[in-house]
């Protein structure tokens, strides 16, 4: 029995394949070198939607006024959207913003009760199309960073535990994606970088 071909690598998107839209409040991102970043950590929106995530998105809850967002965004359809330019730091992940890029992955994951005990297991896949457009996202970032890149999850570096909605003697995890679902074997082979260790310790 022979093994199957190995699929060809997916092509990096040209610079005009990824649409620019940048969130209003950009301007109040706090600026950084790109030689300050190491790290990508994946996303899913855990909403309907890119429609309902560019609400969340845009919501200021910062004195600021900036709000929680990624850096891209990738649609079920592959589409590309960047809403914060990478010499910004967005808030998208606690106590490794300063260092990493956000891209969030539409997908429901948890939605519409993110913790409620008996909805803990995410049931949407990702697309394969959707997948594609992430590891050549990833291979474009990983070749043009001047710092090559880990990744990580975002359940990987925000293990906190929360009281779940339906019942506050249960515990539930604060976030939990990509998820289950998520193809980290393709996802790591096709874009050449490593994930984060488990034990590096989040910045000081």
């Amino acid at each position: 029995m022979t093994c199957p071909p190995p699929s060809p690598p997916s092509p990096l998107p040209p610079a005009n394949s990824i649409h620019h839209h940048w969130l209003p409040y950009v301007p109040a991102l706090a600026s950084r070198l790109p030689g300050a970043i190491d790290l990508v950590v994946i996303h899913c929106t855990e909403l309907p939607d890119l429609a309902m995530a560019r609400e969340y998105g845009e919501r200021a809850l910062y004195p600021s006024g900036t709000g929680n967002s990624g850096h891209y965004y990738i649609d079920r359809d592959g589409s590309i959207e960047c809403w914060v330019p990478e010499t910004r730091i967005a808030h998208h992940v606690r106590r490794w913003n300063e260092r990493s890029v956000g891209i969030e992955l539409v997908n429901l994951g948890r939605w519409p009760d993110w913790y409620d005990s008996r909805r803990q297991q995410p049931g949407q896949s990702y697309p394969a199309i959707q997948m594609q457009s992430l590891i050549a996202l990833l291979r474009q970032l990983g070749r043009r960073l001047p710092v090559a890149p880990a990744l990580a999850g975002h359940e990987d570096l925000d293990q906190e535990w929360l009281p779940a909605s339906d019942d506050p003697a249960l515990r539930v995890r604060r976030k939990l994606d990509p998820g289950p679902l998520f193809p980290w074997p393709q996802v790591l082979r096709e874009s050449g970088l490593q994930r984060l260790r488990p034990d590096t310790p989040p910045p000081a």
